[in-house]
């Protein structure tokens, strides 16, 4: 069976402004900071060397605000995955991510599955994440873990 290898990528993240946020609901303040980053194309390979999944359009958005006056911080990571002639198992190992600060590592993030049920088509995938406030303020990238995984070829 295919197996896809660790692949790793980085995505800076920078203060933005709070522009094309309608479609997360988020409740903007005054007091409201965004970060965003992106990568635009990301692959992972099978242990052969050929591609064997893609990311598109890999987004991190982070907003701190303030509902029904309690602060917080949330990460979005949000792309469209393609399973590249594999299609992916029903309990898949999904993605880690890490959070960092220069090389310091500040929070590690997690999730057990990515939304992709059938190969060689292109699936939205959206996530959020709490992060602590200290955090936020000081994260300057994410890092994208696409996890190893074992695939059907198709």
């Amino acid at each position: 069976m295919p197996s896809l290898q660790e692949t790793r990528t980085i995505v800076p993240l920078a203060p933005a402004k709070p522009a094309g946020l309608a479609d997360l609901g988020v409740p903007l303040t005054d007091t409201s900071v965004v970060k965003k980053g992106r990568a635009h194309e990301y692959l992972q390979l099978l242990a052969d060397g050929k591609i064997g999944r893609r990311f598109q359009d890999l987004r991190v958005i982070g907003i701190k605000t303030v509902e029904a006056d309690v602060p917080s911080a949330k990460l979005f990571i949000q792309f469209e995955v393609f399973g590249d002639n594999t299609a992916a198992p029903a309990s898949g190992v999904g993605f880690e991510a890490a959070l960092f600060a220069g090389s310091q590592q500040l929070a590690s993030l997690s999730s057990s599955s990515l939304f992709l049920p059938y190969a060689n088509f292109w699936y939205a995938n959206r996530f959020v994440f709490e992060v602590p406030m200290a955090d936020f303020d000081q994260a300057d990238r994410l890092e994208f873990i696409a996890l190893p995984e074992e695939v059907r070829a198709v």
